[in-house]
């Protein structure tokens, strides 16, 4: 599936963002991810949802900061960020798999990805 990541941009500490990510498969019953990598560091999980967006993951690091959400029939998900940090300063990347019952957290477990968008926040 390709997938297409907007939204990120330059915004001050404590602002909110919201991202999107665009498929352009005909179907979108895929469990829908949202990763982020900063400089210098591995690329991390920081949000997940499943194909009927009744269990999204957080890791504990974010938790209470994103939420990310879904609409099937524009084959779009979402990720809100509030209360943005320095440290949330990253490229944010979507990734899709075919739904199953168990929700991955791995990059490998991911098999789809888009190009990234350039999240940046001030201090």
């Amino acid at each position: 599936v390709h997938l297409v990541e907007s939204g990120g941009g330059l915004v001050q500490a404590g602002g909110s963002l919201r991202l999107s990510c665009a498929a352009s498969e005909r179907t979108f019953s895929y469990t829908m991810a949202w990763f982020r990598q900063a400089p210098g560091k591995e690329r991390e999980l920081v949000a997940a949802i499943s194909w009927s967006g009744g269990r999204p993951f957080y890791p504990d690091s974010v938790k209470g900061r994103l939420t990310i959400s879904r609409d099937n029939a524009k084959k779009t998900v979402y990720l809100q960020i509030n209360s943005l940090k320095p440290e949330d300063t990253a490229v944010y990347y979507c990734a899709a798999r075919p739904d199953s019952a168990v929700m991955p957290t791995t990059q490998l477990a991911y098999d789809s990805w888009g190009q990234g968008t350039q999240v940046t926040v001030s201090s």
